[in-house]
């Protein structure tokens, strides 16, 4: 167990930064250099995966033991980021995971094998820990910011993530290596930029329950296992079966040992906390929707209309650049949250998200042949992504305590990464349920864009259900 109490001197330290407050751009430019690395780090890999693969032999199941364990590292990283950040201290473990992230990034590019993929993809997965522990800082910083600083970080993460994947893409065209080297200097950035930022309020310190985290780890694993391979293993499989009902079982004993824990690893309270569910449930429709949609779109982006009698034929550039157009649309969007927050209100600007995906899958359903036609929808589909990115992170720790602020952003996260995960499986599901000898047909993206719209109805209808709380104490 660990076990640290901060001096008294950290304590006055402390609460003299309070006094302090450092001016608010700087404070927000930092914070957006940091989650850049985030936005860099999660689009780069995936164009190169395959000219990867061709030069370091790797099959495409090894492409995706190498996809997997990033989901898994996503999933073990951000409750253990998240309760070391609101136990000891934000800025602390902030720069933890920046240096997990910077030191996953330097080992891939400076020496590529498949030992240093894995290993590299695993630190990597520490970027679940910059939005939460950020958000821990902003609240303490500049309260008066929190709002507007959160759709600042979310678009820069949005834009960054296209124009990482765009420029590793064209690298990779000359080498297949040379594109692990674009997250290296944008971590050097943010290792500096880390240093410059101000801590977020005294923790009180205490012990992380090793137990109760272990329980969660080995439950986590067993089922985004499942969720990440059920398509490939056969979803009524031994070893899916296996996976999901041994991770279930392990959630459930967590659940079990933190109900009689008197140092919870996350406070039952947090979880039934209304507007945490009711928020956490809206990022898990609207990322099922979006990012569980994402690969099925570049799939039809690519398909030959002379050959299937749909998609538009590009090319993997044009592709890159029509999700790049994506992710600006959703840095606009995100950009304008907190004035649509503040003029619409909570319910109406959550819900206002869901509406305009379901808009933009309905319009996909009657409007596809044509690239006008499909990226008008693409356009639509990156407003609602970006909003409801910016007002779910925003909303989501509003009513807990300050001591609880990484945890009830990281439990969003984690329902942002599920949601992903479940609308990927899905997605792959019904398209491989309309295989056809010539490719996928036409009928399972009418079904999967219906699904889409219906899933995201149902978040806009979780939104108008929220209701703002005062803080607990």
């Amino acid at each position: 167990m660990m076990q640290t109490q901060p001096p008294p001197a950290e304590k006055s330290a402390g609460a003299m930064a309070t006094r302090q407050r450092p001016p608010a751009t700087a404070l927000l430019a930092s914070m957006a250099l940091v989650e850049l690395l985030s936005g860099v780090t999660q689009g780069y890999l995936t164009p190169l995966l395959p000219s990867l693969g061709g030069a370091m032999h790797l099959t495409e199941a090894g492409q995706t033991r190498i996809y997997l364990l990033s989901q898994l590292a996503f999933a073990v990283w951000t409750p253990l980021l998240a309760k070391l950040g609101d136990v000891y201290g934000y800025r602390r473990f902030l720069r933890v995971s920046i240096a997990l992230v910077a030191s996953g990034s330097l080992l891939m590019a400076a020496w590529p094998s498949l030992l240093t993929l894995s290993v590299g993809v695993v630190l990597q997965g520490a970027v679940v820990g910059f939005m939460p522990l950020l958000i821990g800082i902003l609240r303490h910083r500049a309260p008066e910011h929190r709002r507007s600083g959160i759709g600042l970080l979310v678009g820069v993460l949005t834009a960054s993530v296209g124009v990482g994947g765009v420029v590793s893409g064209s690298f990779s065209e000359h080498s297949a290596t040379l594109g692990l080297w674009v997250a290296v200097p944008v971590a050097v950035l943010a290792v500096v930029a880390g240093l410059l930022l101000p801590d977020g309020a005294a923790r009180p310190g205490g012990r992380l329950p090793l137990p109760a985290f272990t329980l969660l780890t080995l439950g986590l694993v067993g089922v985004v296992s499942a969720l990440s391979l059920g398509d490939t293993w056969g979803w009524g499989s031994f070893r899916t079966l296996v996976s999901a009902g041994g991770g279930l079982l392990a959630m459930a004993a967590w659940i079990a040992v933190e109900a009689r824990a008197t140092t919870p690893l996350v406070d039952p309270r947090t979880l039934t906390h209304r507007p945490v569910a009711l928020v956490s449930g809206v990022t898990f429709c609207l990322a099922f929707s979006t990012i569980g949609f994402f690969g099925a779109n570049a799939v039809f982006l690519g398909t030959s209309p002379g050959r299937a009698g749909f998609g538009l034929g590009y090319g993997p550039r044009a592709i890159a650049l029509v999700a790049l157009a994506l992710n600006i649309f959703a840095l606009v969007s995100s950009l304008s949250t907190a004035a649509l927050l503040r003029r619409l209100g909570e319910r109406r600007t959550l819900a206002l998200s869901g509406l305009v995906i379901a808009a933009a899958f309905l319009s996909l359903l009657a409007w596809h042949r044509t690239a006008p036609q499909y990226l008008a929808a693409i356009a639509l589909l990156g407003i609602g992504f970006g909003g409801y990115q910016a007002s779910t992170r925003a909303l989501c720790v509003e009513g807990v305590p300050e001591r609880d602020t990484a945890m009830a952003a990281g439990i969003n996260e984690l329902a942002l990464s599920f949601g992903a995960a479940i609308g990927a499986s899905a997605v792959g599901a019904i398209m491989s349920a309309h295989q056809t000898p010539s490719g996928v047909s036409m009928h399972a993206y009418t079904w999967l864009w219906s699904v889409c719209a219906a899933v995201a109805l149902l978040g806009a209808g979780l939104g108008l259900s929220y209701r703002k709380e005062e803080v607990r104490r």
